[in-house]
């Protein structure tokens, strides 16, 4: 039986000449960063890709939000990554993360979501969400600085995370339109923060 060619590398050592040429087309491939990308927004720190419960999500833009003269929070939008054009109130997946630069109770957050999402629907609309945003705001927590809420649409359920930990799920599409809505719709909250979430400067 024929014996594979050696090719010595040392006194005494040799190695097969094809785990050698093996070795040496590995290191000629490209290597993919053991950790993703990220872009920064005033120290906080959004991964450019990301996945989660196997849908990925492709960063669209990222921003500050000022309310004054504070600094709240900085933020990142994310979609589906074969949807290259924003479409936030979209049936799309999409993904809206926030990271806090101030300590905020979780009653002021239901309060102004629901005030945020009556103003932008109306009376008519905002009633008919209103029993699904009840839910959907008792599931909110205070916040310290550096903690990051998640809201994702994973285009069959809403879901609402703080720093990971999963505090709601649910499934209605409208209430997830008009949550998105409140940062990414036609009037939002700031619309330079929009903008800048959508990729628009």
């Amino acid at each position: 039986m024929r014996r594979p060619a050696r090719l010595a590398v040392a006194d005494g050592i040799s190695i097969p000449l094809p785990v050698l040429l093996l070795a040496l087309l590995l290191t000629c491939l490209p290597i993919r960063a053991a950790a993703t990308e990220t872009v920064e927004v005033r120290g906080v720190q959004f991964a450019t890709e990301l996945e989660e419960a196997g849908q990925a999500y492709r960063l669209i833009g990222h921003g500050l939000f000022r309310y004054l003269i504070w600094t709240a929070y900085a933020g990142a939008y994310y979609q589906a990554p074969e949807a290259p054009e924003p479409a936030p109130l979209s049936a799309l997946p999409r993904r809206l993360e926030l990271e806090y630069f101030h300590a905020i109770e979780a009653d002021d957050f239901a309060a102004a979501t629901r005030d945020s999402v009556r103003e932008r629907l109306g009376e008519g609309a905002y009633r008919n969400l209103l029993p699904a945003l009840n839910a959907f705001n008792r599931a909110y927590r205070s916040v310290e600085p550096g903690d990051r809420y998640a809201l994702t649409w994973d285009g069959e359920a809403l879901l609402l995370a703080l720093n990971g930990e999963r505090l709601y799920r649910g499934d209605n599409p409208a209430l997830a339109s008009a949550l998105f809505g409140i940062w990414l719709g036609e009037s939002p909250l700031r619309d330079d923060f929009r903008d800048a979430l959508l990729g628009r400067r």
